[in-house]
């Protein structure tokens, strides 16, 4: 039986980048949660607005488990809260995760709510995680 994979992606990815970051043979024997935080940005947090990050999230997941099941990984998804770490953690709270991928942007393009969220995540998590940073 494969590892179970929870992946947090910025962007959509692909099950290539999920390949480069776990190794092909992990990658396609695994069960994939893919979530994706509605990150929303610093204008529309001061005005309230989350709606066009939670569809944002939408389609950054549904995009990302399209790409991983037509290259044959086992992938569901869903969208996560705004902060990433509470993303992990509701997510981990219904799939049990033996370990965690996180999707980030580039560091020039990094939603401000990406910031430090790898280090915090391996402090946080009693589970390995691993980092791959992203193209949009």
């Amino acid at each position: 039986m494969g590892r179970r994979i929870l992946a947090l992606v910025s962007e959509p990815v692909s099950g290539e980048a999920l390949e480069k970051a776990v190794g092909p043979d992990q990658a396609q024997a695994a069960e994939v949660l893919v979530v994706a935080p509605a990150l929303i940005t610093r204008k529309h947090f001061v005005f309230s607005d989350p709606d066009p990050a939670i569809e944002r999230a939408e389609e950054v997941q549904e995009e990302t488990v399209e790409r991983m099941v037509e290259q044959g990984v086992d992938a569901a998804g869903d969208t996560g809260e705004s902060d990433p770490l509470q993303a992990i953690e509701d997510a981990l709270q219904t799939f049990e995760a033996d370990e965690i991928v996180l999707f980030t942007h580039a560091e020039g393009k990094r939603n401000w709510l990406e910031e430090g969220v790898v280090e915090e995540a391996k402090a946080r998590f009693d589970r390995p995680v691993r980092h791959l940073v992203v193209e949009a």
